[in-house]
């Protein structure tokens, strides 16, 4: 189990309350993200490098939506 406090939102989250994204963590092999919408259903888990590779080809890929910190 991922401990309370674990995991971050991004700055890009939205007003209010901030429930409008994905929430991660970083675990020692492993990235969670799960829904800041839903955060009692189970997270998903990926290897940390798969995961690495998947966001850096979201910053090579021209991708309108993607927030410019990701860019």
């Amino acid at each position: 189990m991922i401990r309370p406090g674990t995991w971050q939102r991004s700055s890009f989250s939205g007003s209010g309350d901030g429930n409008n994204c994905v929430e991660i963590a970083t675990l020692p092999a492993r990235i969670a993200i799960r829904d800041s919408k839903r955060p009692t259903h189970g997270p998903l888990s990926f290897p940390a490098g798969a995961f690495a590779n998947f966001v850096a080809t979201l910053k090579a890929t021209d991708v309108p939506a993607l927030p410019r910190t990701l860019r």
